[in-house]
């Protein structure tokens, strides 16, 4: 899917629950769909401020907050990190689908995967431990195809 469609899904998505896409919001989101791996938000931020000459930490931790909140992306714990959602525009609610990612810890490649067999079985698992799963986030290191090749 072409960016700007993607960018246009998110604002839409985002006004259905009364929220905005500000400008700034929509910049950053365009930042984590163009990244080719996971992206820090200094990251982010040395990119904007070669068009906002004011953007300061703060600027981008809102941002980054409100795209959360908004399930147009996700953080990556491991890495501390951030990728786009693969269900974003499907507004299932604010990241209500089972996310599971594979990390490469050679290349850095990311990968979400929703496996819901899987969600099922942590969910199963955690409901035996007297545990109710409200979210569930799976952050798998390994190596990928083309780097575990010998």
């Amino acid at each position: 899917m072409e960016l700007d469609t993607m960018l246009e899904q998110a604002a839409a998505q985002c006004a259905k629950r009364g929220a905005q896409l500000t400008p700034l919001r929509r910049q950053v989101l365009r930042l984590v769909l163009e990244a080719e791996q996971p992206v820090g938000a200094y990251a982010l931020l040395d990119q904007l401020k070669a068009q906002r000459a004011g953007a300061a930490p703060p600027t981008v931790y809102r941002a980054l907050d409100f795209l959360l909140e908004q399930g147009l992306i996700h953080k990556l714990e491991r890495l501390n990190a951030f990728t786009p959602c693969i269900e974003a525009g499907h507004d299932h609610g604010a990241h209500s689908h089972p996310h599971q990612f594979l990390i490469c810890r050679r290349c850095g490649t990311t990968t979400e995967l929703t496996d819901h067999a899987a969600a099922h079985a942590l969910e199963a698992a955690a409901a035996r431990a007297g545990f109710r799963v409200e979210r569930m986030t799976v952050e798998l290191e390994g190596l990928c195809a083309a780097c575990a090749k010998p």
